[in-house]
Parts: C-alpha cells; structure tokens; sequence
C-alpha cells in the first residue's frame, strides 16, 4: 500500500517537470532569460537660472556718493558754516532803553540776550522767520533835518553790511526804529533795508 503511493507521487512530480519543460515550446519560442539591467551613473545637471518675472523688477542698489544730500539746505549751510549757528551773548552794556526795546521784539527767541552770527552781534534773533534784527532807539524825529541826513549817511553803511553778514547765513535782516521819520529816511536812502516802526517801545 505504502509503495503504491510512493510510486503515484513519483509519476505526479515527473509529469509536472515534463509539462513545465515543454510549456515554452507549446508557445512556440525559446524561454528567454532577461539581464539585469545596468546602472548607470545619473548625470548631474546644473540648474536653469530663474529670470525674473516682468511683473516684479529688481530694485537698484543705491549708490551713496550719487545720492544729493538729505536734509533742509539751512541746516546744510550751518553744518558747513559754524559761524552761522547762532549763539547767544549778553547785552552790550550802557543803553537799557535800547536793550528794552530789543528783548520785547515779537516772538524774539533770546530775550534778554544779544545773538552773535557770523561774527557780528545782533540785537534779537526771531527764529520762527529766521530774521535778524538791528535796533535803534535815537530820537531822530527831533534832530534837524541837516543832522538827520548825517545820521542815516553814517549808519547806512553798516546797516548794509549787517544784512549781507545776515543774508550770507540765510537769514532775513530788519532794522527797527522808533519814528515814522527815521523808518522814511532809511527807507528813502536804501529801500532794499526793511525798516519796522517799534511800538512797542
């Protein structure tokens, strides 16, 4: 019994082993064996540069020395200029009166002070218009007019040169007086001076 069944699987295996060697023939070509494929190196590429979009364009670079300056052209001046930075100093003694009428000049940002500018001492300096001001108190209303026109010729040449020293630091220049007759005599000989009546004084 047992070797009939030994027998049986004998003849079972050796008709599969027959029909697997004849299955590629039956198909009609030859078993193929296929190669292992080659690995081969993946070549390396560089990456394409991105060109930019239309849309957004780099911003240049700035360039420090093509650049003006930034900042309002009176602090620039100053900066260049120290001469035209204004320092305050007292008074020059002798003439309260005069002193009196210089510190009660409107909006005058150093009562109390004379302002030294470009080597010449002020009477009163208004910053809020950057003006300079020259005061004076003589009764010129009562001199006769001989002696009046031998005061304005006396004075205008240093009124004159006050503005240019005001002007050269980008300051406006006034000269304050005490009449109407003094304001028409300055006025008269120079009109490019700009003469105020104190009335405050």
């Amino acid at each position: 019994m047992g070797a009939v069944i030994v027998a049986g699987v004998v003849v079972v295996g050796f008709a599969i082993k027959e029909a697997l060697d004849t299955y590629p023939e039956k198909r009609g070509r030859p078993p193929q064996v296929r190669p292992m494929p080659e690995t081969r190196p993946v070549p390396v590429t560089n990456p394409v540069p991105q060109e930019p979009s239309p849309k957004k364009r780099p911003k240049p670079e700035p360039k420090g020395p093509d650049f003006p300056p930034v900042g309002p052209v009176e602090v620039m001046e100053r900066d260049r200029h120290p001469e035209c930075k204004p320092i305050p100093v007292p008074h020059r003694g002798g003439n309260n009166d005069h002193n009196t009428c210089a510190d009660r000049i409107q909006n005058n940002s150093f009562p109390g002070w004379d302002v030294l500018v470009n080597g010449k001492q002020f009477d009163a300096l208004q910053l809020a218009t950057r003006t300079l001001w020259e005061v004076k108190t003589d009764d010129f209303e009562k001199q006769p007019p001989r002696s009046q026109e031998f005061f304005v010729r006396s004075k205008l040449p240093e009124l004159r040169r006050e503005k240019k020293l005001a002007e050269a630091c980008g300051y406006n220049f006034s000269v304050g007086v005490r009449s109407k007759a003094h304001l028409a005599a300055l006025r008269a000989a120079d009109p490019s001076l700009t003469v105020v009546v104190m009335d405050w004084c």
